[in-house]
């Protein structure tokens, strides 16, 4: 039997809504959106839910957390042809995509089992310990560009800690972000009243975080966006886990091997059409190396196929929609005018944008916040298949280009000396480090997250999720009343 069915997509109150294919702008099914009776209705009923479901034995939340990663494997055909198409994936995408997702399941079924507590000292005569309890009601809002992960990475391990979730996926992604995790979890055996999925827009994310049964607020997307999340998180004194945007460098020293690192380079800003907060948004390649790595990579450009990936075997898909393909023509276009050389690509047809090389990517001077000059494809993430190259000299001006950028979220290193690459890291401050690698990784059971623009520290991933979506609660124990001076 399918997993989804499309009666249940209709149950909200914010208008009607529809799943669009941004490669052919075919509708795919209807839905609703949600609206702000929706939120409490939905909040109202997690924190119902949540209590009992905390009180439930450790081994049965981990079963559920096993069954649905066993069930997005079973139906990996219908939710990989929903990410084809709703999100403008290539296949490899979408199955990358449901095997990270059903990790992320059994890594937190795992989670259920570990220890909750710490034995204290004490000054006195009792007993003093810590205790990990679940936050409660934990709201959850997911962006489009890798709907299925980056929206089970906080579900299930805040699931899986005794948490009731309510999920905002992006309405552009409302099915294969939200809407199949809902028939996933359901068909698991998750208890009624634990798990709500409502898709909407900036109006329906406000009132989740506003919502005072939400305790807990894990986002991803934008750095402007997660500045606002943060920021209404604070006003109502909740913890809020931000993982926001990037424009990562991407070293090549002078020592490294051009044709084994083609592939990683292209990689680290084609994927997905650069629709990727770890994306490559700088090439940072010294000297001696540059004008053959430009000619290597407009190489590797050229060859890639652009097309529909539902029906075609393609490299890259559509961009998301209009809005998305527009601001990455214009600041391709602007990076023209200040004198950058469009060395591969720069050109589309419908949402479908050419692999784009930018050579000399010199930042110049001026530039606004978050850039670092008048190349605005160099200085600001463009979040497209964009790969501006900078040349740099000396390991110090290397350091000093890499650094120039507010964002901090991941750094590719290619040499063939692996311990200065760890010593140039060191001075290079991110939140993930790849040496001989490209930018674009991910794994269940890593911490995950960025420093600076690119979020608050938080992480997701692994032992790291027991920090984010539980709260610490101290007990002590007396054999006896303690007798005070009154």
């Amino acid at each position: 039997m399918p997993l989804l069915d499309p009666k249940d997509w209709l149950s909200l109150h914010g208008g009607a809504a529809e799943a669009v294919e941004p490669a052919t702008g075919e509708v795919l099914g209807a839905l609703t959106l949600a609206a702000g009776r929706d939120v409490e209705e939905a909040t109202t009923a997690a924190a119902g839910a949540q209590r009992g479901w905390a009180r439930r034995p450790y081994t049965e939340r981990a079963a559920v957390l096993r069954r649905a990663g066993d069930l997005i494997h079973r139906h990996a055909a219908e939710i990989g042809e929903w990410i084809v198409r709703e999100a403008g994936s290539i296949q490899g995408k979408a199955d990358f995509e449901i095997r990270t997702a059903a990790e992320e399941c059994y890594e937190a079924a795992a989670l259920a089992h570990r220890p909750l507590g710490r034995v204290l000292p004490s000054g006195a005569p009792r007993l003093s310990y810590t205790t990990r309890v679940p936050a409660g009601v934990v709201g959850v809002i997911a962006p489009f560009n890798a709907p299925l992960i980056l929206a089970v990475r906080s579900v299930a391990p805040a699931l899986a800690l005794g948490n009731a979730v309510v999920l905002k996926p992006d309405p552009r992604t409302a099915v294969c972000g939200g809407l199949v995790l809902a028939a996933v979890f359901a068909e698991a055996g998750l208890p009624e009243g634990l798990l709500h999925i409502l898709p909407g827009g900036a109006d329906t994310g406000r009132a989740l975080v506003e919502d005072p049964r939400v305790r807990v607020v894990s986002f991803t997307g934008s750095t402007a966006a997660g500045r606002s999340v943060g920021a209404l998180a604070a006003q109502h004194l909740k913890r809020a886990h931000l993982e926001l945007g990037g424009n990562s460098a991407f070293l090549v020293l002078e020592d490294a091997d051009l044709d084994a690192a083609m592939s990683t380079a292209a990689w680290a800003s084609f994927f997905h059409q650069g629709q990727v907060c770890m994306t490559a948004g700088r090439h940072l390649v010294h000297a001696s190396l540059h004008d053959a790595y430009v000619e290597r990579l407009v190489a590797k450009a050229d060859a890639l196929a652009v097309g529909d990936p539902f029906r075609e075997r393609v490299h890259l898909g559509p961009v998301i929609d209009r809005g998305q393909l527009d601001k990455i023509d214009a600041l391709v276009r602007e990076s023209a005018a200040a004198g950058v050389r469009i060395a591969a690509g720069g050109t589309h047809r419908g949402l479908f944008y050419r692999p784009t090389v930018l050579a000399d990517a010199d930042p110049g001077a001026g530039g606004g916040p978050g850039s670092v000059g008048a190349c605005p494809a160099y200085g600001q993430e463009v979040f497209g298949p964009v790969a501006p190259v900078r040349a740099f000299r000396t390991l110090d001006e290397a350091v000093a280009l890499a650094n120039e950028s507010s964002y901090g979220l991941a750094l590719g290193i290619v040499t063939r000396d692996a311990a200065r690459a760890l010593d140039l890291a060191d001075r290079i401050p991110t939140g993930l480090l790849h040496i001989n690698d490209q930018t674009v990784n991910d794994e269940p059971v890593a911490a995950f997250g960025g420093l600076a623009d690119s979020g608050t520290g938080s992480r997701f991933g692994g032992e790291a999720n027991l920090d984010a979506f539980t709260e610490t609660r101290w007990t002590t124990v007396r054999a006896t009343p303690a007798a005070y001076p009154f």
